[in-house]
């Protein structure tokens, strides 16, 4: 396995994928019902940002958010910083570790809520099983996350939210895959709420992404996308978006209000650009 997420935790393209997951969870949490959060490419769950490598990319992501005072964000970014940094940290203190998706997904999780969280290297899920040790309402697999899409759903609970996002070693094959298995996954599934995370190195394979869930007839889709670099640029990496499947009631008002704010931090030359439309529905 080439990839590490250790490498770019906490940079700009994470960020993104949080304050989304956040809002997300936000907005499910919101009914008393019981919920199942499904990670399919979890991850170790903490990261180091003093390591060089990781706090090289996390200047420009989660750094560049915690030197801005809480007061001065929109509610969203700054429960996102809460939850990174701890309620009670300082208001433009400065993060030693990064939490991964589970990790935050725990910070708002509730009694009586449930989640799964795949990985599928064995050192990694180890990691993550220790991170999460004492929580009964976590369950750590060690197993391919598309497989258990498969195995794990749909859940006892019938309301949920699933999160894939895997390491895109091969963006337009693995977008295919990923495309595949949200359509799948909602024909065996239809409330579920489906959220992927993508790279965006190629606007038009991005593009061909939306086309083939729009083909797909799924009925609401709602993409939200944060570049900091033109695009096509020659950056390895020019943004990043989430597609998600049934979103909740106003996630859509949720990132609107939050997305220019984070663009405006992450690109403080203004560069790229930022969005959130409706692929299918609205």
């Amino acid at each position: 396995m080439k990839y590490r997420h250790a490498c770019h935790a906490g940079n700009f393209a994470d960020v993104t994928k949080h304050v989304a997951l956040i809002a997300l969870l936000l907005r499910l949490t919101h009914k008393p019902r019981p919920l199942f959060f499904l990670d399919t490419h979890a991850g170790r769950g903490r990261y180091d940002l003093t390591a060089p490598q990781t706090a090289a990319e996390a200047k420009g992501g989660i750094l560049r958010l915690a030197a801005t005072p809480r007061a001065t964000l929109p509610a969203l970014l700054a429960r996102y910083l809460e939850i990174v940094n701890g309620p009670d940290a300082g208001a433009t203190a400065r993060p030693q570790s990064y939490p991964g998706s589970p990790r935050i997904a725990a910070a708002l999780l509730r009694v009586g809520d449930r989640a799964a969280f795949c990985e599928i290297e064995p050192a990694e899920a180890a990691a993550l099983a220790r991170e999460l040790r004492g929580d009964r309402r976590l369950g750590v697999h060690c197993r391919d996350g598309f497989e258990a899409l498969g195995a794990l759903l749909p859940p006892a609970e019938k309301r949920g939210l699933v999160l894939i996002d895997p390491p895109y070693e091969d963006p337009a094959a693995e977008l295919e895959h990923v495309a595949a298995a949200l359509v799948e996954t909602a024909r065996r599934w239809p409330q579920g709420v489906l959220a992927a995370w993508y790279p965006i190195k190629l606007a038009s394979v991005a593009a061909r992404f939306h086309r083939r869930l729009q083909a797909a007839g799924l009925e609401r889709v709602l993409a939200a996308e944060l570049c900091i670099h033109p695009d096509d640029s020659r950056a390895s990496l020019n943004g990043s978006g989430l597609v998600i499947v049934n979103p909740p009631w106003q996630l859509d008002a949720d990132l609107r209000g939050a997305w220019p704010a984070l663009h405006a931090l992450l690109a403080p030359d203004r560069a790229g650009r930022q969005g959130v439309r409706w692929l299918a529905g609205g």
